[in-house]
C-alpha cells in the first residue's frame, strides 16, 4: 500500500485488529521510507441491493446519504460515533442479509428508525417527523406517546429474548426466565 505522507510503496503493517463488531479489520503501517504511520481499513467488498423509491425510480444503495440520516437525527444528541457507526452496520448487514435484488426504501427507513429508536428517543422522534411527513403538532404528540408506551432502550436490552437472537444463540443462555 502506497504511503499517503510520502506516496513510496513500501509499508509495513504494524498491527490488526478487528473492528465494527467483527466486520472490517483495521490496520495500523507504518511507511519504511519516511517513517510516518497511519491506519487502513479492511472490509468485504459486497454487492448491496438497488433501493426502489415510493415513485418507483431504482437506486443504488449508497451508504454516505444512510451515514447523513443517521447524523442529521443525532445532531448535537450524546450518542457516540462508535455507536453510531455500529448502528448503521447493523442496517448494512440487514440490507445484505435480505438476499433481494431490490429493497424497498420504505424497509430501510424503518430498519433506520429501529436503530434510532434504541440510540436516542429525541433523534427517532426527529427522523419520524420527516420520514413520515409529520404535518402538525398532534403527529408528533401521536408519535411520542406510541414511544413512550414501549420499553425503553435500556430495558429493551436487558430483556431476555424468547426467541434465538441473531447472534447464533441457540437457547443455551445461562439466563432464565423466573417460573412463577
Amino acid at each position: 500500500m502506497r504511503c499517503p505522507f510520502c506516496d513510496a510503496e513500501d509499508t509495513k503493517v504494524i498491527d490488526s485488529r478487528l473492528a465494527n463488531e467483527g466486520y472490517v479489520v483495521r490496520r495500523r503501517r507504518e511507511c519504511l521510507t519516511c517513517s510516518e504511520r497511519f491506519t487502513t481499513f479492511e472490509t468485504a467488498e459486497l454487492v448491496m441491493p438497488k433501493l426502489v423509491k415510493n415513485d418507483g425510480r431504482r437506486e443504488p444503495f449508497n451508504e454516505d446519504k444512510l451515514r447523513a440520516g443517521f447524523t442529521r437525527a443525532l445532531e448535537k444528541r450524546p450518542v457516540s460515533s462508535e455507536d453510531i457507526e455500529s448502528a448503521i452496520g447493523r442496517v448494512k448487514k440487514r440490507l445484505r442479509v435480505t438476499g433481494d435484488r431490490e429493497v424497498p426504501s420504505r424497509t430501510l427507513g424503518d430498519w433506520v428508525m429501529d436503530e434510532l429508536r434504541d440510540l436516542d428517543q429525541v433523534a427517532y422522534v426527529r427522523f419520524a417527523s420527516v420520514y413520515r411527513s409529520f404535518e402538525d403538532v398532534n403527529a408528533f404528540r401521536e408519535e411520542i406517546e406510541r414511544l413512550e408506551k414501549q420499553p425503553s432502550p435500556e430495558e429493551r436490552r436487558n430483556q431476555i429474548p424468547l426467541l434465538d437472537d441473531e447472534s447464533g444463540d441457540s437457547g443455551g443462555s445461562s439466563k432464565k426466565a423466573p417460573r412463577g
